[in-house]
């Protein structure tokens, strides 16, 4: 048998928590809660975009928009876009949707063939026929099994032939679940999956049935035929009135976007919450379902005002100037277009957006567990985006509710950099490490209160490397060492109780070093700090700078120095000869490496073989992360059984598509 390494992760946790708690008193809470959906915000008047969301008023809660066979799925979205591209202030790709002419980018084709009134369903409306393609996105999957086109109901095409009977001779519709590279090209190309080729049409009203399948991307081209050839006049035969899509079920993801939301005053963020159930359509008639395939998806931000990009205009030179979001949208112009978007640099004319990076976080991760932590920086505005998700035709999930924990913030901003504790200056500007190689840090800190009600902390955590080791604590000015109140090791972090309050009135700075290890090539070296006399949320640090002995500015460490290593280093065994006799010695073998260069956790398999190249033992060890870790192996097979004394060969190996991703060394059995 096998059994990952848990290390010390709870054994510190706990020692962190009952640090906090052998120092906590009597003090009121602060933390208090905002709710969207259910008792709280109406979901009906929160949204700035809702893609295939339905919203049922009455019980204030959401759901994905459901299909039935007769539904036109092109009339469940609005707002669309004639260009690929759309000029709208903010658009976000998904949030809209598209339909447009072959590339996309062409103004005098966009005003002439005006592309919504395909999807408006009014067949009384129409486009004048011609060659070429059209290009439907829907914004999001949905679940289609029949594409179609019609006639109008009523006019006449220029040789008097009424438009009802004007059916398009020739054409091809191809589809996409998600983007394609086709979309990108210039020049027409089918999307992935074709579901039609005719080269003769005589019937009005085209119905194309296909597999059920999730289509976002729908594009229809009208091609040549014979029978234009019999065209009496230069009129292109084939007049379009309207596009349908049906299938049954709901979207593979459903979007809802709420507005920037005043919180009233700056706060600190803790975790989020939300009440769901998930359902299941059964006869037509929807039944909660709990292991239904769907779920919830989060991502948060947050500001000090009220909106997240910064608008520039061009000056005389060519040059970008900030200027307000109302001049931006009312009074500068748009650049103007001719076949593609051309850079016109003039004065008046719309410069770049960009991201107020000064005063917004960026998105969260997606969360899908209710109860996660949310890592934002305090702020006084907040958005969600909220998507709900499903696998398969019938099963959605309906959100009741979210709720987000709040606190005052502890200080206006708490400003970190992290450098070298030997070269806290470094002359390319950023901390430079080498990999694997246990170095010593100094994390400098500094507190900026914009009033006296911001109360102030007393502990620090720092997540820095792997396994760090406390040092020395340093406070005052100038920065002297002081014996710190409470010293708790985590396994990927320390915590530290500062043994004075900062605050508004006594605010000094402080230095936390430390030594760690750092298997990435980019870590950054988060922390937040908290009061543990206050029931309150921990407030985070972010770079910045807090001081002059450190240059960096950035709470980043980059790995880059001396050798890069192998992704498995540093196997180790804790002994050459493994003895499960139940002696309590060598009983186990205990497997150490170290990880390196992983963005992200990835599977890892231990195999035991024999000297004659058989497997004696397969086992699934989880995935893991870059940095130390280990696991155990009691000289068992994937049954349980002892195996026979021998020479065998311990092979670590993480399953991925790189190659020569392992490890292996021999190892005796003996009982």
């Amino acid at each position: 048998m096998v059994v990952p390494s848990a290390h010390t992760t709870w054994r510190a946790r706990g020692l962190m928590a009952a640090l906090w708690l052998s120092l906590a008193t009597a003090a009121q809470a602060q933390i208090s809660f905002w709710q969207l959906g259910g008792g709280g915000l109406s979901w009906a008047e929160s949204d700035t975009t809702r893609v295939m969301v339905a919203v049922d008023e009455q019980a204030n809660t959401i759901q994905p928009v459901y299909f039935s066979e007769g539904d036109n799925m092109m009339l469940a979205v609005s707002g669309w876009s004639e260009l690929k591209i759309p000029r709208e202030l903010g658009y976000i790709d998904g949030h809209q949707p598209r339909l447009w002419l072959q590339d996309g980018t062409s103004a005098y084709f966009t005003s002439y063939y005006d592309s919504p009134l395909y999807v408006d369903g009014d067949r009384s409306t129409y486009n004048t026929a011609r060659l070429g393609w059209w290009t439907i996105d829907l914004g999001v999957p949905v679940p289609a099994r029949r594409f179609g086109f019609l006639t109008p109901t009523e006019g006449f095409r220029s040789d008097g032939v009424p438009l009802n009977q004007d059916p398009v001779p020739a054409f091809e519709v191809s589809v996409s679940e998600e983007s394609d590279p086709a979309l990108e090209l210039r020049d027409y190309h089918r999307l992935n999956t074709l579901i039609a080729d005719v080269q003769e049409n005589f019937a009005e009203e085209v119905e194309i049935e296909f597999p059920p399948q999730y289509v976002r991307f729908i594009r229809y081209n009208r091609n040549a035929s014979v029978l234009d050839e019999q065209t009496i006049s230069n009129t292109v035969r084939g007049t379009i009135a309207e596009f349908v899509l049906h299938g049954q079920g709901v979207p593979k993801r459903a979007i809802y976007l709420t507005q920037i939301i005043d919180l009233g005053a700056e706060v600190n963020f803790g975790r989020i919450f939300w009440a769901v159930s998930t359902w299941r359509m059964v006869a037509g008639a929807p039944v909660e379902t709990p292991g239904a395939r769907a779920w919830v998806e989060v991502e948060a931000r947050s500001g000090r005002d009220s909106d997240p990009n910064v608008y520039h205009e061009y000056t005389d030179s060519g040059k970008e100037l900030f200027v307000s979001r109302q001049r931006y949208e009312h009074e500068l112009r748009q650049p103007e277009t001719e076949g593609v978007l051309q850079l016109d640099r003039r004065p008046g004319i719309q410069a770049s957006i960009a991201y107020d990076l000064e005063n917004w976080s960026f998105w969260s991760i997606p969360l899908t567990q209710s109860g996660s932590l949310l890592e934002l920086r305090n702020g006084a505005y907040l958005q969600l985006q909220i998507t709900l998700q499903s696998r398969a035709f019938g099963d959605f999930v309906r959100l009741d509710s979210v709720w987000i924990e709040q606190s005052p913030p502890l200080a206006d901003q708490v400003l970190g950099e992290v450098a070298l504790l030997d070269e806290p200056r470094p002359a390319l500007g950023f901390t430079q490490v080498e990999l694997g190689r246990r170095a010593a840090f100094a994390y400098d800190l500094r507190a900026i209160f914009a009033s006296a009600a911001q109360g102030g902390f007393d502990a620090v955590r720092l997540r820095a490397g792997s396994r760090p080791r406390f040092l020395r604590l340093e406070m005052g000015e100038p920065l002297v060492r002081v014996e710190p109140a409470g010293v708790a090791e985590e396994e990927e972090g320390l915590v530290v109780l500062l043994p004075e309050k900062v605050t508004g009135q006594r605010n000094v700075p402080a230095r936390v070093v430390f030594d760690t290890e750092v298997f990435l090539h980019a870590t950054t070296f988060e922390g937040e700090v908290s009061d543990s006399k206050v029931e309150s949320l921990p407030q985070p640090i972010e770079p910045g700078d807090a001081g002059d002995y450190i240059s960096t500015g950035s709470l980043r460490v980059l790995g880059g120095r001396g050798r890069t290593p192998g992704f498995i280093e540093d196997l180790e065994l804790s002994g050459a000869v493994v003895t499960p006799n139940g002696d309590g010695i060598n009983d186990r073998l205990t497997i150490r490496y170290n990880l390196f260069l992983l963005p992200e956790p990835i599977p890892v398999e231990l195999n035991v073989h024999d000297l004659q190249g058989r497997r004696r033992l397969h086992l699934e060890v989880g995935a893991q992360e870059a940095g130390p870790q280990e696991v155990f192996w009691d000289g068992r097979d994937n049954e349980g059984r002892l195996l026979e004394p021998g020479i065998y060969l311990v092979d670590i190996r993480l399953r991925s598509e790189l190659k020569d991703l392992r490890q292996v060394r021999p190892v005796g059995l003996a009982y």
